[in-house]
Order: C-alpha cells, then structure tokens, then sequence
C-alpha cells in the first residue's frame, strides 16, 4: 500500500506572501468599507444642508408671503416652486398652509391634498428634518414655517430623494473602487517582488526548515575542532567559532565580531592570509604557540561577499615530522656507520689473513676506543637519555657533512634534573632544530664545527650551540625567527621554518631565545642561547 505523502509546508517566502496578500486586500476592502460609510452620511449631512436652506429661503421670501395673502395662493405660488426646484437641484418643494394642505406639488394632482408627514414642530415655530416616504418615495426633508408677525401663516417643504442621494454616492464609490483595486494590485506585485527576493535568500525554505537549519548550524559551530573563521566584504569578522577563538588565541570574553582582522593582534604573515583577496590551499603559519594549516576561500555571488577561512592546528604534527627528520637523519648516519664498520671489519679481517695479528688487535682496539670516547663524554656531561641520545645521533649526522660536533666541557645535565613541563619532543624541537641551523651554517667553512653547551643554573636550563659559520647579520637578528627567512636557497619543502619553531616552543615555555656573535677560537660564526624556566609557571599549579 503506497503511503500518501504530505504536502510539503509552504515556505518562508510563500507564508508572508500570503499573509502581507491578506493584510493588503483586508486594510484596503476596511478602508474602502470606512470611505463608503463616510461618504454615504457625508451626502446625507449635505443633503439635509441644501434641503434646510432652500426650505428656508423660500419661507423668508416676501413674494411668498404675499402670494400667502391672495385668493389663489396656488396660482403664484406653483410656478415659483418648480423654477426653484430646477435652480436648486432637490426633488420637491411644497408649500402648504398651517393646516397641511398643498399649494404647490410636483405632481399637479397632488395639490390641495393633505401634506403627509410631521409638521407640528414647524406650527410651533421650528425647522426640522426627517426621512420619510411620501409620495415621491423616501425622501430626506426639510419643514419650516412662513412667519409674519409671530403668527405662522404657512409651511414650506423642500426634499431630495434617497435613490438621488445614492446615486451621488454611487460615483463616489465606483471612483473609490477604482483607487482600491489600483491600490490593491500595486500592493500584490510590490509584496511578490520582495518576497520573490525573499525565496532566493531562504532558499525556498520554510520557517521549520530555517529553524532547524540555525540549529544545525550552532551545534556544528561548537562541535568542530577545526577553526572557522567568516569576514565579511570589509575583511571584518562576522563569525568566529569555538576553536577559532581557541587557535588564534582569543578569549569567548572578547568581543571581537565586527573587528577587523588587522586590529586581532595576529602574527604579520597570518593577517596578511587572512586580508588576501586571492584563496589559500594549506599554508603553514604561526602563532606564539601553535603551528596552524591556513585554508582561505572567497564568497562571492556577482560581488566579494567575504571570505570563509579554516584553522587547522598542526603543531603535533609537525612536531612529530622534525623528530621523523631527526630519525631519518639518525637512520642515515646509521646506514653510513655501518658502511664505515663493514670497511674497518674487513680491513681487521685482511691483517689477520696476512698473518699480522697484533696490528689487527691494535686497529679494532683504536676504533673501539674512539668510539666509546665520544660515547663517554657526551654522557658523562648530558645524562639526560634524550638529549644524549639526540646529540650521539646529530654527532654522526654532522661528522658524515664534515662537521665536527663537540660538547663543551661546561656541559652539565643529570638525569631527572628536567620537570614534567618541559617534554622530551620540545627539547628534541628546540636543540634538534639549533644543531641542524648550525651544521648548516659550519658545513663548507674552514675547520668546520658545532659547539654544543648544555647545563643548569639558577633554575633555569641553558642550552647554547655556536658554529664557525657566517653568523648572523645584527640586522636580521630579529627576522631569522620568522617563519620563511632563510639566508640559504629554498629546498623542495621549503626554509625558514626550524627557527620559527624553536621560538615557538621557547615561548610556549616562558623562555629566552638570543642570538649573537660566537667567539669560536676568534672565527666568527653565530651562537643561539635558549633559556627555559626549570619551575613550574605562575598558575600551573603543583
């Protein structure tokens, strides 16, 4: 059995626009009902205006008062009536005497008959009027008395029919129909246009339909980890979500809808993403403290509408892509270690074939103690397992590049020395990043060498490497910790980044980041010194 399926509800669009259709046809049938009423008793008050002043004229008339006194009052009195009735436009005029008996009748026949109506307010002496059927049919009129010396001498009637007073109004209203009809039909297309407008920014939807979808919309805006960020055509922000707000480090208490993106106190490189007309496609940016993927996308509809820009924060990741580079830099030293045993074992191997053990002994005893040397020392001065192992494997590393690695004997670190703050993968970061900017500063220069210094003091770490490099200009000393500035050719991945790193984790920590001129043995080179609180920050609790 096939299940009839509902009507879909009307929409948004089509509701108000059956509504303000309603509203429309309803003031302007109320207005034309209130104009029809008005304009009916306004013809009936100016009906009963002209009748009571032409009954009055005709009585204050001298003529009539004398035709009063004559003995066929009607002979005079008729044809002043009718020319009256032509130059005044009512339907009647009739006089009669004080007992109600007319003179004058448009009906000839009606003349000398009984006046049917009320007269007695006119005997006592006022003017009044009425509506009433008489022998023309409903009338509006007017009675008042023909006066001399106090004495009422005779009546005067004058009236207008009601079928005349309704086809006066009967212009008036087929005029006001038109007006409402005019009206009426403007009013529809003018509410069709704004809602045709209407239905293309809702989308046809209803408002159910909208409703839910602003629902949808916030849980989605809470929901996601990702940042969101909308600017409007102005590049100010018209909406911003929870992880936005939590990766470009701006508090739920700041208020920042409506601010432009160049007042959020964003890092330069950022902002300028941000500001771009052109899209982004995964660009790395930082902050103080994160590593953020940027992607940026126009909105545009005939015009720029805005821009709609996604955070994704990757400092996880690329802390965990320098220590995959440190393990393919250790993977590779290794792989090159063993290629150097292989010849060494063969070298001890032919000694022994030419029967010249002892020189054999001697050789294999020599590499052995070379290499448990360097094993000591970086031990015996860093006892902390990372590091030690960090810089056992950046000392092959370097040694394959032609470049000698040295821990200074100023070196000091035990092992637990280091608080639970301070991770393993953020020293990895910080010196890791250190000895390969200095390695490839050394690498190519005279007696090339990369001077590693590592100890405690005054609650603080100090980790300091020099290289017999260039060094630095004193100019860029500021911009070599800035994401993209490199001295050297760009790579197929890119430069510039392990610096802006280092300080990043540096910062994350309350620490010090500086560089200077390096005084190994008087050949120049640059010398990075970090330094990092050893107790736990202000608020970290403990």
């Amino acid at each position: 059995m096939r299940v009839p399926r509902l009507p879909r509800p009307r929409s948004l669009a089509g509701q108000l626009f059956a509504m303000q259709a309603v509203l429309i046809a309803v003031v302007v049938a109320g207005y034309a009902l209130f104009t029809y009423v008005s304009d009916q008793r306004q013809a009936e008050d100016a009906a009963v205006r002209q009748v009571t002043a032409v009954a009055r004229s005709i009585a204050d008339a001298p003529s009539v008062r004398s035709a009063i006194h004559t003995a066929d009052p009607s002979a005079a009195l008729e044809p002043y009536a009718l020319q009256v009735m032509r130059d005044t436009d009512v339907d009647f005029v009739t006089i009669m005497n004080p007992d109600g008996i007319r003179w004058t009748h448009p009906d000839r026949n009606q003349i000398g008959k009984r006046f049917l109506g009320r007269i007695d307010p006119a005997l006592h002496g006022h003017t009044f009027t009425e509506t009433y059927t008489g022998t023309l049919g409903p009338s509006v009129r007017a009675v008042t008395p023909v006066e001399e010396n106090g004495r009422v001498i005779g009546l005067v009637s004058a009236g207008i029919k009601v079928e005349e007073i309704s086809a006066r109004v009967q212009d008036q209203v087929t005029a006001l129909l038109g007006v409402a009809g005019g009206t009426l039909l403007l009013g529809a297309v003018g509410t069709y246009v704004v809602n045709a407008r209407l239905r293309r920014h809702t989308h046809g939807m209803n408002a159910a339909e909208l409703s839910r979808m602003h629902d949808y919309h916030q849980a989605a805006l809470h929901a996601v980890r990702e940042g969101l960020l909308m600017l409007d055509g102005q590049y100010r922000v018209a909406l911003i979500n929870d992880g936005g707000r939590e990766l470009l480090g701006v508090g739920p208490e700041d208020d920042v809808i409506g601010r432009s993106v160049a007042d959020l106190g964003l890092p330069a490189p950022l902002t300028g993403a941000l500001l771009s007309s052109q899209p982004r496609v995964d660009e790395v940016h930082l902050t103080a403290t994160r590593v953020l993927m940027v992607n940026t996308s126009p909105v545009s509809g005939g015009e720029q509408r805005g821009t709609v820009a996604t955070l994704r924060d990757v400092t996880e990741l690329q802390s965990l892509m320098g220590e995959l580079d440190s393990e393919r830099g250790f993977t590779q030293a290794l792989r090159s270690q063993a290629h150097e045993a292989a010849n060494r074992l063969h070298t001890v191997v032919s000694l022994i074939e030419l029967g010249r053990a002892e020189e054999a002994v001697a050789f294999a005893t020599a590499e052995l103690e070379l290499a448990q040397a360097l094993t000591d020392q970086v031990v015996a001065a860093v006892g902390e397992p990372v590091l030690a192992a960090l810089l056992l494997g950046k000392t092959a590393q370097a040694n394959e590049r032609g470049v000698e690695l040295v821990v200074s004997p100023d070196s000091r670190l035990d092992d637990g020395l280091l608080p639970e703050g301070l991770s393993a993968r953020d020293l990895v970061t910080i010196l890791g990043n250190l000895i390969d900017n200095a390695v490839d500063a050394a690498q190519g220069s005279a007696r090339a060498r990369v001077t590693v210094t590592a100890y405690a003091s005054d609650a603080e770490l100090v980790l300091r490497v020099s290289d017999t490099g260039p060094g630095v200009d004193p100019a860029h000393a500021d911009l070599v910790f800035q994401r993209g500035f490199s001295t050297k050719p760009a790579g197929p991945g890119g430069r510039g980044l392990g610096l802006a790193l280092v300080r990043q984790a540096v910062t994350r920590h309350e620490g010090t980041l500086t560089v200077a001129e390096s005084d190994e043995d008087g050949e120049g080179g640059a010398m990075f010194e970090v330094r990092l609180p050893l107790r736990p920050a202000a608020g970290d609790g403990g």
